[in-house]
C-alpha cells in the first residue's frame, strides 16, 4: 500500500484521538492492511509502539478486550503534577545548605525543614497551597536531590553571633534580587586551605603500588587555591599561586576572571560578590578596600559585597565546589604542581570541568594604608546602615565620572 503525506497524518492523528481498545484496534487493522512487514512500517511511519500493536493484534484475533485499569497504576509524582517543582525546590534549599566541614563526603547537610520549604514555595515561586505536596514528600524529594536534613553538629556551627539570622535574611533578599536582574551577576568567592605538595597520603585509596608516606612534615611547596563560581551558571574557575593569599592575590584573581569573561556578560553593570569574612578579604581590610575600589573604577562597575556570618562560611555556594574537588583527588599522591592542576582540571561540578589558572609571581603580606589614606577609600564605599560591616557598595561608574 503507498501511503501519502496526507494519508499518514489522517492515520496518525485518528490514532491520538482514540482511547484504549478502540485505539490499539485501530492500529492492529490499520497494520493489517498495510500487509507483511506492516508492524515495522508503521512504527516507522507513524510513531507506534510495537508493544501497544501486539496487543492490539491479540484482541482482533482473540475477540478479548484487555482492560487498562489506569487507576491501578498508581498516583502521579508530583513532579509530573508540578514540571518545575524539582528545579524550585532545588533554587530555595541551595542557599540552606552546606558541604561537610571536613570534606569527607559530597552530601549537602539542610538546616531548611520541609514545612520551611514548603512555606518559601508558596512566598518565593507563587504556589497555591492545596496543588503542593505534603511535608513528608517534601522531605523525601530534598533527600532524593541530595539535600540531606539532619539535627547533628554537622549542621551546628561552633558559635553564632546576635547579627546571623538578619544577615541571612539580607543575604537572601541580595542574592534573589541579583539572580532575578538581567544586569546583575552574582559571584561566590572564597580560596581554600593549602594544598601540601609531596608524597603524601591523602586518606582515600588508589590502585598504584606506590604508598603515600604517613606525614606531611617536609613538603616540595604548597599551592593556594582560590576559586570563583557562578551559581546561576555553574561555572567554577579555579586559581593556584605558591605565593601568599593576600589581599592584591584575591583582587588579581578577580581581574583575570572578568577580563577572560566578561565578554560572556555584555549587559551586566554590577558584581554581587557572596563570600566569607576572612582576614585578607574581611570589609575592613584597608589594602582589599583600595583595590577593590580601583578594579570598580577602572571596569566601570558597581560591586556589591555580602559577607556570610562568621562560622557559616560553609553555607558559601563555591564550599560545595571544594567538597568535590577533595574527594577528587582524595586517595591520589599530589607530588608535583602539574598533578594538582591536572587533577583540578579533571573534577566535574554538575557535568562541566572547571576553568584552571596558575597565577606566577610573589604577594607580599601586611601591605596596609594609612587611616589618612583609607578616608579617601571610604568615600567611594557606601555600607548598609544596620548590617554594614557585612554588606556594602562600591558604585564604579560614579569613579569614573569623577
Amino acid at each position: 500500500m503507498e501511503l501519502t503525506d496526507g494519508f499518514k497524518a489522517t492515520l496518525a492523528e485518528t490514532a491520538r484521538m482514540l482511547r484504549g481498545s478502540q485505539r490499539r484496534l485501530f492500529m492492529a487493522r490499520t497494520v493489517q492492511s498495510l500487509g507483511a512487514g506492516g508492524q515495522r512500517r508503521a512504527e516507522t511511519e507513524f510513531g507506534w509502539n510495537r508493544v501497544t500493536i501486539r496487543k492490539g493484534m491479540h484482541e482482533l484475533r482473540s475477540g478479548i478486550t484487555c482492560c487498562d485499569a489506569p487507576t491501578a497504576r498508581g498516583r502521579a509524582r508530583a513532579e509530573e503534577k508540578l514540571p518545575r517543582l524539582l528545579a524550585d525546590i532545588r533554587d530555595i534549599a541551595k542557599g540552606f545548605s552546606q558541604t561537610d566541614p571536613q570534606f569527607r563526603n559530597r552530601r549537602l547537610y539542610t538546616r531548611l525543614t520541609a514545612e520551611e520549604l514548603r512555606r518559601q514555595l508558596i512566598e518565593q515561586k507563587g504556589y497555591q497551597t492545596a496543588e503542593l505536596p505534603t511535608p513528608r514528600t517534601l522531605r523525601t524529594k530534598l533527600n532524593d536531590l541530595g539535600f540531606h536534613l539532619t539535627k547533628v553538629a554537622k549542621c551546628k556551627p561552633k558559635k553564632k553571633i546576635k547579627q546571623t539570622d538578619a544577615i541571612f535574611a539580607k543575604l537572601k533578599v541580595v542574592n534573589r534580587s541579583a539572580d532575578e536582574a538581567e544586569t546583575v551577576l552574582r559571584l561566590s568567592w572564597d580560596a581554600k586551605a593549602a594544598v601540601k605538595i609531596g608524597d603524601f597520603s591523602r586518606g582515600g585509596k588508589n590502585r598504584l603500588e606506590r604508598k603515600g608516606a604517613d606525614h606531611d612534615f617536609q613538603p616540595k611547596g604548597i599551592l593556594n587555591p582560590s576559586g570563583i563560581f557562578l551559581p546561576q551558571w555553574d561555572d567554577l574557575h579555579l586559581y593556584f599561586t605558591a605565593s601568599a593569599v593576600t589581599s592584591d592575590f584575591i583582587v588579581d584573581v578577580l581581574e583575570r576572571w572578568w577580563g577572560s569573561n566578561r565578554q560572556r556578560f555584555p549587559r551586566v553593570d554590577t558584581l554581587v560578590i557572596n563570600q566569607d569574612n576572612g582576614p585578607e578579604l574581611h570589609s575592613r581590610r584597608t589594602q582589599f578596600l583600595k583595590r577593590m575600589v580601583q578594579f570598580a573604577r577602572d571596569q566601570a562597575l558597581r560591586i556589591r559585597l555580602a559577607y556570610y556570618p562568621p562560622y557559616h562560611s560553609k553555607y558559601n555556594a563555591i564550599e560545595h565546589c571544594w567538597g568535590i574537588l577533595e574527594n577528587h583527588w582524595n586517595g591520589e599522591l599530589l607530588d608535583d604542581v602539574d598533578a594538582v592542576l591536572e587533577f583540578a582540571r579533571t573534577m566535574t561540578w554538575n557535568g562541566k570541568k572547571p576553568e584552571v589558572e596558575l597565577l606566577c609571581g610573589t604577594y607580599r603580606k601586611g601591605i596596609r594604608l594609612s587611616p589618612r589614606q583609607m578616608k579617601v577609600v571610604e568615600k567611594h564605599v557606601t555600607r548598609d546602615a544596620e548590617l554594614g560591616k557585612w554588606f556594602l557598595d562600591i558604585d564604579g561608574p560614579s569613579l569614573r565620572l569623577g
